[in-house]
């Protein structure tokens, strides 16, 4: 009887020890489970804001890629000369939107379009040698160099070579502009914004091409920056088609007195220009082109440019130089003044020397506005044997400009 009652109550207490398991194992398993999905969960949060994160980096990192920008200038210019030269007016409005797309730090695609009404001065009874604003009007953006191509000025694709600190190498290909790259200056190198006359904008002499076929090379190394460049342009005033290379060193210095560049470019051609006595012949050149900071208030600049003779040129050397004045000097940093003066000489054409003397007054307006009063003085000396007439007078302007 004893020994039943024993049995008996083993075999409870073993029930009761697998009733226990099983409910320590159906827990351990449930709790697995509700662990097991709010792990889950948590993933899944993750993951989603990832999502997000993703989306919305990808959204602004597509806008950062793509900038418009551009500019609009407007000009009116009236002619003083003397002889028999006719006194009179013109104006011309020029819009160049631009548009950059960067897929990534090292890459950057570029379209420049150029739109104009009017050609201002630039007509048969202007009477001076020397264009009196360098801008690209509305005959400039049709037929560009004989290619059949109007208003897409140019179009390239540039990589940058990351090589080390302060160490890079661009390359660039496509439609480009030899004055993008060549003969440079802080203070007498954009039209729009500077001064008016070619004299003062780019070099005459240096030859320089826009707005055809080409590719660039761009190394900087700290101070010292090389750039090169090939192209192939559809048309000379000759009716023929020429190769162009240029290159040009620079060296930036930040002294005491302020910032500053200094550099020399060398430029060619094929032989594809004229000659006086008939046959052909390449254009050579050299220019220097400085600029220098004095003070807060004060900088200075000069361009210096000499080519060959052997093909028909106008002139054969330039010299030119000026001064920039901040508008700090009359208490508005966003004001400037500029003075400049370039003689021009030499040449195997009918014109001997031309001199240009300018002075121009920059007023702010807005951050993305200014209005530009402008005043040029020039003097072309003809030679004995020329039917042309010496001429000198002035040539003076207001000009609007509106960046964005």
């Amino acid at each position: 009887m004893v020994e039943s009652k024993k049995s008996v109550i083993k075999e409870v207490l073993s029930l009761k020890n697998f009733i226990r398991i099983l409910v320590a194992g159906s827990l351990l398993i449930a709790g697995s489970a509700l662990a097991d999905e709010a792990s889950t969960n948590v993933r899944m949060n993750q993951l989603e804001e990832r999502l997000e994160k993703l989306e919305k980096k990808s959204s602004e990192s597509f806008m950062d890629k793509v900038k418009i920008s551009g500019i609009i200038a407007g000009a009116y210019q009236y002619q003083s000369a003397n002889a028999d030269n006719d006194d009179f007016g013109r104006g011309g409005i020029v819009f160049q939107p631009e548009v950059s797309i960067c897929p990534t730090e090292a890459d950057e695609v570029f379209f420049k379009f150029g739109f104009g009404a009017g050609n201002g001065l630039n007509v048969d009874k202007y009477a001076f040698n020397l264009t009196p604003w360098a801008s690209d009007y509305e005959d400039d953006v049709k037929d560009i160099n004989g290619r059949n191509r109007d208003y897409l000025l140019t179009v390239w694709w540039k990589h940058v070579f990351s090589l080390g600190e302060r160490h890079t190498l661009g390359i660039s290909g496509g439609i480009i502009d030899s004055t993008d790259y060549l003969d440079e200056n802080n203070y007498a190198n954009d039209q729009n914004t500077q001064f008016m006359n070619e004299a003062f904008v780019n070099s005459p002499i240096a030859f320089l091409p826009s707005y055809d076929i080409g590719g660039a090379l761009e190394w900087e190394v700290g101070a010292f920056s090389a750039k090169g460049v090939i192209m192939g342009v559809g048309e000379n005033d000759d009716g023929n088609a020429y190769s162009f290379y240029g290159m040009q060193l620079a060296y930036s210095v930040d002294s005491s007195m302020g910032q500053g560049t200094y550099r020399i470019i060398f430029d060619g051609t094929s032989k594809d220009f004229a000659k006086p006595g008939g046959g052909k012949a390449s254009l050579k050149g050299v220019t220097i082109s400085c600029d220098q900071e004095i003070g807060r208030l004060l900088g200075v600049w000069v361009r210096f440019s000499w080519q060959d003779d052997k093909p028909t040129v106008d002139y054969d050397y330039m010299y030119s130089g000026g001064v920039n004045i901040s508008g700090a000097l009359w208490g508005r940093e966003q004001d400037n003044a500029g003075l400049g003066y370039a003689y021009l000489g030499g040449g195997n054409a009918d014109i001997d020397n031309s001199q240009v003397m300018e002075g121009y007054v920059r007023f702010g307006l807005w951050d993305f506005c200014a209005l530009t009063f402008d005043a040029q003085y020039l003097d072309d000396k003809y030679k004995g044997a020329s039917d042309h007439e010496d001429v000198k007078g002035w040539v003076t302007g207001v000009r609007v400009t509106v960046e964005f």
